[in-house]
């Protein structure tokens, strides 16, 4: 029989989304076609201003990369990857 485990989020988890439990990748770790790639889906998945091309786009995001105000994280419970703002 397998048993479940059931979680029950404290008053201060509930309501906020999860914490990512991955880790940073150092941009000189990925492949330059790669990350062209990924700015590029992370770009069309989350940015709604039609009014700058994809690559002016890509190019903003790769920038707060290189100077770190954002950085690429892998999330190791969803097996995915995100681009997020440096605190």
């Amino acid at each position: 029989m397998m048993e479940e485990i059931i979680r029950i989020d404290t008053a201060d988890e509930q309501g906020k989304p999860p914490e990512e439990e991955g880790i940073e990748i150092p941009l000189d770790r990925i492949n330059p076609d790669t990350l062209r790639n990924m700015l590029s889906e992370f770009v069309t998945r989350e940015w709604a201003d039609e009014e700058c091309t994809l690559e002016a786009r890509i190019e903003q995001v790769l920038g707060q990369l290189r100077e770190h105000k954002a950085k690429v994280m892998y999330d190791f419970r969803t097996e995915t990857w995100n681009i997020v703002q440096c605190r």
